[in-house]
């Protein structure tokens, strides 16, 4: 007993003692610039704090309840999310069946042999039975890990485990913007739909009041079926938007994994806008380490760097234990009696001496994959600095485009209401009154797009900068 507890504690020590074949590890510099690109399309720093998205959380971030709502929704309910969470779930017993190679794997056993020979004395036969009980506690072929292959296995495990976590990470944050962009674009959808409503109802008006012209030989049929091609339009444009709206409503319910109550649908794009105003202007690039695709790109670096340690650790001596405590007696009653006790070690080591290239080709697939893994990690990083980037040059020039946009509405709707009044007043043709209704209409809409997109691009801009899941 003795023997063994001086033998485990040796094997203990040599174990912790152990050297790391793995190369030290050295974060890739940022293929990036360190500064986020300036220029007439990029926002001056504004005043004043600005929220950072990765420490923001998302309900801080999106200012309509009804929307914050659907969001929630869609993080309990959306099977992609649940899928995503389950890949975890499977890193992490992976994880755990590594790290358990770290240490001896303790068994009990019992055996009981049964026998019956015959035994020949002074010419006579008898038989002769043999019983044999054995009870015994040992650990068996573990390797002692003095140059860091287990080891470096289970980083390499653990690693992929914080990626897969990182993974889902992204997902969540992409279910958020996504079911955010949802829900943005069915309330655009409605307000089109409110917008061709209304405009139907000009156009009808028009329609029946050149008419009613024309029936008193004041217009011609040609005003007549002008009036009658916008008027049809419209209604064409009602049909179509209705059609979106049951198309959003539907996407909306698979994001969220269930039927979205009517209360928490959008009716339209509120002025005040769905979201923070208060992101930032200009980011540096390392920002970008906080998005969770770029970290699992790292954690997936970081684990071809320790499976190097174990491919290296392949050339070197592989040294296993198996050992056993236990007792041993003819007789079953007698098995944990006095004297009955016995011991075995048996240590064993194997050094490769020509594998035909094995090890060497399993070593060169360790460097390949960890070069692809700095490549993937950099194109990581500038995948998302391009996107934050993005996202940075709309919004520089947003608020200039959708003041423009709402004065041209504005200046539409007035012309279109002088242009009806000389159209009644005999002083203007009917022609200039069409032609006004259309640019009435071509306005609004691309009112209703530009504002979308400017919520879009703020949901776009706080995902890219790695939006808080909190």
């Amino acid at each position: 007993m003795r023997s063994i507890k001086a033998l485990s504690a040796v094997t203990l020590s040599l174990a912790l003692a152990a050297c790391d074949m793995a190369p030290k590890y050295v974060r890739p510099d940022l293929p990036v610039p360190v500064e986020s690109p300036q220029g007439p399309a990029y926002a001056e720093t504004g005043e004043g704090a600005a929220a950072i998205p990765a420490e923001t959380a998302w309900r801080d971030f999106f200012t309509d309840p009804r929307m914050v709502r659907v969001i929630e929704t869609a993080l309990t309910n959306n099977r992609d999310l649940r899928i995503a969470v389950a890949n975890v779930a499977q890193a992490r017993a992976q994880y755990r069946v590594q790290r358990a190679d770290l240490f001896p794997s303790v068994n009990a056993s019992g055996t009981a042999t049964y026998s019956e020979q015959p035994l020949v004395q002074f010419g006579q036969t008898q038989r002769l039975n043999n019983d044999v009980y054995q009870a015994q506690v040992g650990i068996s072929a573990w390797e002692i890990d003095l140059f860091g292959r287990v080891r470096n296995l289970s980083k390499a495990a653990l690693e992929q485990f914080f990626a897969t976590d990182e993974n889902r990470k992204a997902a969540q944050t992409s279910l958020v913007a996504e079911t955010a962009n949802a829900w943005l674009v069915m309330a655009a959808d409605q307000e089109r739909l409110r917008i061709a409503r209304e405009l139907e109802g000009a156009f009808g008006k028009t329609l029946t009041l050149t008419k009613a012209r024309f029936e008193r030989g004041i217009a011609s049929e040609l005003e007549v079926r002008q009036a009658q091609t916008s008027y049809d339009q419209a209604r064409s444009d009602i049909a179509e938007a209705t059609t979106l709206v049951a198309q959003d409503q539907n996407a909306l319910n698979l994001l969220a994994g269930t039927t979205v109550p009517a209360s928490d649908l959008p009716d339209s794009l509120t002025p005040e806008g769905a979201t923070l105003e208060n992101l930032p202007a200009n980011i540096t690039s390392d920002v970008l380490l906080q998005r969770p695709d770029i970290a699992s790109a790292e954690h997936q670096l970081r684990a071809a760097n320790a499976n190097i340690g174990a491919a290296r650790a392949a050339f070197f001596p592989n040294i296993s234990l198996t050992a056993a405590l236990g007792s041993i007696s003819q007789g079953l009653s007698n098995l944990f009696g006095s004297g009955s006790d016995f011991w075995s070690v048996a240590p064993s080591a194997n050094l490769p001496i020509f594998d035909f290239g094995r090890n060497q080709g399993n070593l060169r697939y360790a460097w390949a994959t960890y070069d692809a893994m700095v490549a993937t990690y950099e194109k990581s990083v500038q995948t998302g600095f391009r996107e934050v980037a993005d996202a940075l040059a709309r919004r520089g020039t947003m608020e200039r485009q959708l003041e423009a946009q709402t004065s041209l509405r504005d200046s539409a709707r007035v012309a279109y209401t002088l242009s009806e009044a000389r159209f009644r007043a005999g002083v203007d043709s009917f022609l200039t009154t069409l032609d006004s209704q259309r640019s009435l209409y071509t306005a609004e809409q691309s009112l209703v797009a530009t504002r979308l997109t400017r919520e879009a691009n703020m949901v776009e801009l706080y995902r890219a900068m790695g939006g808080g899941l909190k």
